[in-house]
């Protein structure tokens, strides 16, 4: 190999993709160390980011990751030529067969983040445009892995029949939507296309997934199931075909690996206002009919979701990553104010508001209801933020209330007429500085996690120690478990809350704390525990 070999340092912070940007052009190799740590020498090819390439780059895996669950992410799109492990570094890069195959597997994870082991991880194209490999250890198991699954990949869906199932909703009391299925069946795997139709007076759908093990696995879990309580019962059975073709994305149909698709000729979905009006008895009701009820617990979606329409009922808890991206009609730009209610009035302000939904996204301005002090409307810069907002902090307690959110028929959160005083009851924050993500890429994007008990901790000055901060915490009555300063990194630490209800009022209350030497705090939640 000629040319000269760059070391990629151990420990540099750098963004997306950056981590071989600084080397120069051609393949890379990697070689390991006796001991298994992964040494990096590389000749890359400098191209600007988001340049199509037939190389992945996978980042945040986590430190238990196989081979095999990395080349699974590729399979459903075509074939793998390579992998490459960089197991210390929590990364890894795939070569698929063509650039097309690429393409379609960085746009649907794009909209889709997957989930391995409970943790999202992070696909995109890599600067480089081929992978070259060595007879190190490590990827001989890699090269193992690849031809093991390659060869078997025809033979995924051995364990059932096919990965293609045929859905019937009997009972329809209530309209039952092509997002809804996808939310549902979303949980047991990958789900790549699906078209919905009437036949026979009943409402069906075929469902493909990547896999035929997440077919098998939805049909064991749902098949029998209530979408709401007592109607709209799901009847599964596996189709005998055994890959969907889908021509259009619009309501009726949709190729998750297609995002190009056009929509085609027909109608345009039901909107969110349009369900409100058909099952809302009230605007500031939390269940939009007489017992709707939620699906238990387990069919909660991963948290990094995307986006569709709010849905009634038991399905208005669940998300689905940001469909808004593909360009499909789901919440339209306009929807991005959140109706919250159930809250405590003699506690919230806008400012508490404005900190709590600011960890999801930048928040525009907030509203309290003058007379149904309960009651406020949360204005996101976006519905995409709207959504995430809404997936992670509804049901969550704030100042001892389980918070109620659904989306708002309004599209923006008007400010009181000039010489009106509504008690400071609304508050427009649209040039505040304490936007998380204003800077396009911000890393914050990519910290974006669950209330949790454990808060993130950040900009600490070199001054201050472990029992001012306890002492910090604790000032406003919350009991303090753990606390644990990074040992690489003293301006951040772990605080762990006495529950999620005392984070959630630590983090609303602590964020952007001066701590003095021009420090002001910054807390997040954090998906560790101590």
């Amino acid at each position: 190999m000629d040319g000269v070999h760059h070391d990629i340092t151990v420990g540099t912070k750098r963004g997306p993709d950056e981590l071989f940007s600084s080397v120069s052009s051609g393949p890379y190799i990697m070689s390991t160390t006796a001991n298994g740590n992964d040494s990096k020498k590389f000749k890359g090819d400098i191209r600007g980011p988001g340049v199509l390439s037939r190389v992945i780059h996978i980042r945040k895996l986590p430190n238990d990751i196989t081979e095999a669950e990395v080349i699974s992410l590729g399979l459903p799109f075509g074939d793998v030529t390579n992998l490459l492990m960089l197991k210390t570094k929590n990364q890894a890069f795939l070569e698929m067969n063509s650039e097309d195959v690429a393409q379609n597997m960085v746009g649907y994870y794009s909209t889709v983040t997957p989930i391995i082991r409970h943790h999202p991880v992070y696909v995109q194209f890599s600067n480089h445009k081929e992978l070259k490999t060595d007879n190190s250890p490590n990827q001989e198991r890699a090269q193992a892995a690849l031809r093991a699954l390659s060869s078997s990949h025809a033979d995924l869906a051995v364990m059932a029949p096919t990965a293609v199932l045929r859905v019937v909703v009997e009972n329809l009391v209530y309209p039952v939507t092509l997002d809804a299925l996808c939310q549902i069946f979303s949980k047991y795997g990958t789900v790549l296309r699906i078209i919905v139709f009437t036949k026979n007076s009943q409402f069906q759908a075929l469902l493909q997934y990547s896999e035929g093990a997440s077919a098998q696995a939805a049909k064991v879990s749902l098949d029998g199931q209530n979408i709401y309580n007592g109607c709209c019962t799901l009847r599964i059975s596996f189709s005998k075909l055994t890959s969907l073709n889908v021509k259009y994305n619009n309501e009726k149909s949709r190729d998750f690996t297609r995002p190009d698709l056009p929509s085609g000729d027909s109608q345009p979905p039901m909107e969110h206002t349009a369900m409100a009006t058909a099952f809302t008895p009230g605007i500031i009701s939390a269940a939009p009919y007489p017992g709707a009820t939620h699906f238990p617990p387990a069919f909660t979606l991963q948290p990094a979701s995307l986006t569709v329409p709010a849905l009634p009922g038991a399905l208005a808890s669940l998300s689905l990553p940001g469909a808004t991206r593909l360009g499909f009609s789901t919440i339209s730009t306009g929807h991005c104010v959140l109706l919250v209610s159930n809250l405590n009035p003699e506690r919230v302000t806008p400012h508490c508001l404005f900190i709590l939904f600011g960890v999801y996204g930048d928040v525009m301005r907030v509203k309290i209801l003058f007379n149904k002090k309960e009651n406020a409307l949360v204005q996101m810069s976006d519905s995409t933020q709207a959504q995430l907002a809404m997936s992670h902090l509804n049901g969550q307690r704030l100042h001892g209330k389980p918070l109620r959110i659904t989306l708002s028929k309004h599209t923006n959160v008007q400010l009181p007429r000039e010489g009106h005083e509504d008690q400071g009851l609304t508050k427009d924050y649209s040039n505040s500085p304490l936007h998380r993500f204003k800077k396009p890429g911000s890393k914050n994007y990519s910290n974006i996690f669950p209330p949790s008990a454990t808060l993130h901790l950040s900009n600490i000055p070199p001054s201050v120690v472990e029992d001012d901060l306890k002492m910090l915490f604790s000032s406003s009555g919350s009991m303090v478990k753990a606390f644990k300063f990074f040992q690489k990194d003293h301006k951040m630490a772990l605080i762990q809350m006495g529950s999620v209800e005392d984070a959630i009022e630590s983090l609303i209350e602590f964020h952007n704390h001066d701590l003095g030497e021009n420090h002001h705090l910054r807390v997040s939640f954090s998906k560790s525990s101590i």
